[in-house]
């Protein structure tokens, strides 16, 4: 199994102008998009993709789709979340069975259950697949936090291998660095200093509106030019700070969109951003020259 780092990009799930079908053609051109901008990792089917609003038999064909047309030219996570076990296990083995490089999973959200069976649910899906697995921190949606304290009895299971921490608390990330665990920063607000702290990488929305960017934060990070990465940062904030303080896929699709690759509206009940957060979106990206 082959360790993950660098940048992974949390992919818009592109669908047609009225939301209702996913758009198979801007798929496969928004994936070339990332692979040419140099994204080591693509992530499909995540919080960024609109998970929760897919169809079962649509977070299939989008696994099976981006497989295919990655080929092997960027690594390959996918979310297989599912409230019940059986039904993630399901998805994962799915994954699994198309080639997945690694599985993103969140403890079971919405009256999810104790520690014991946060344990329990990646326990029994651990043992279903071979491939191995990111838990997924984002407590102000799943309603349960992956503390340090939990993560150290989570990868006490065969194929639990990293965390994606979306708390955006650098303290939190450096608790969990501490315990040895690989972290991929999640928090698009603190992207640079997760780096600078030691993440192995990120997986990050921005990555869809910004992804040279976002991969050449990474390599100066990794090359010791702090001067160049703090720069660069100074000038990716301030959309990144949008994001976070904005619903946040409506707001990464909106900067897709303007960038030039065309990913769709979100799927309803989410709504358009207003002309005024538009104009403030479009002020944010010009520092990136977009």
């Amino acid at each position: 199994m082959k360790e993950l780092k660098g940048m992974c990009s949390a992919l818009c799930t592109p669908f047609t102008d009225d939301g209702e079908q996913v758009d198979e053609t801007a798929l496969r051109n928004h994936l070339d998009s990332m692979i040419e901008a140099g994204i080591h990792i693509i992530l499909v089917c995540g919080g960024t993709g609109e998970f929760s609003y897919l169809r079962s038999e649509e977070r299939r064909r989008i696994a099976e789709v981006a497989s295919k047309h990655i080929d092997g030219r960027a690594g390959l996570m996918v979310m297989t979340s599912a409230i019940n076990t059986a039904d993630a296990i399901e998805f994962s083995r799915h994954a699994e069975g198309v080639g997945a490089d690694c599985l993103l999973i969140l403890p079971p959200y919405f009256e999810g259950p104790d520690n014991d069976g946060v344990v329990y649910h990646f326990e029994k899906i651990a043992g279903a697949v071979n491939v191995p697995i990111m838990v997924y921190n984002i407590p102000v949606h799943s309603g349960i936090d992956i503390t340090p304290e939990l993560f150290k009895r989570l990868r006490e299971i065969e194929n639990v291998q990293y965390i994606k921490d979306s708390t955006a608390d650098l303290v939190r990330i450096q608790e969990l660095l501490a315990i040895g665990a690989n972290v991929f920063n999640g928090g698009d607000p603190i992207a640079f200093f997760s780096l600078l702290a030691g993440c192995p990488g990120c997986v990050w929305g921005a990555c869809n509106a910004m992804p040279k960017a976002c991969v050449d934060l990474y390599n100066f990070v990794i090359a010791g030019r702090l001067e160049d990465a703090r720069d660069l940062w100074k000038r990716m904030f301030p959309t990144n700070l949008f994001f976070w303080t904005h619903v946040y896929n409506v707001a990464v699709k909106a900067a897709t969109n303007l960038s030039g690759r065309r990913v769709g509206p979100c799927r309803k009940p989410l709504q358009p951003l207003a002309d005024s957060e538009m104009r403030e979106l479009q002020e944010a990206m010009g520092p990136l020259g977009i």
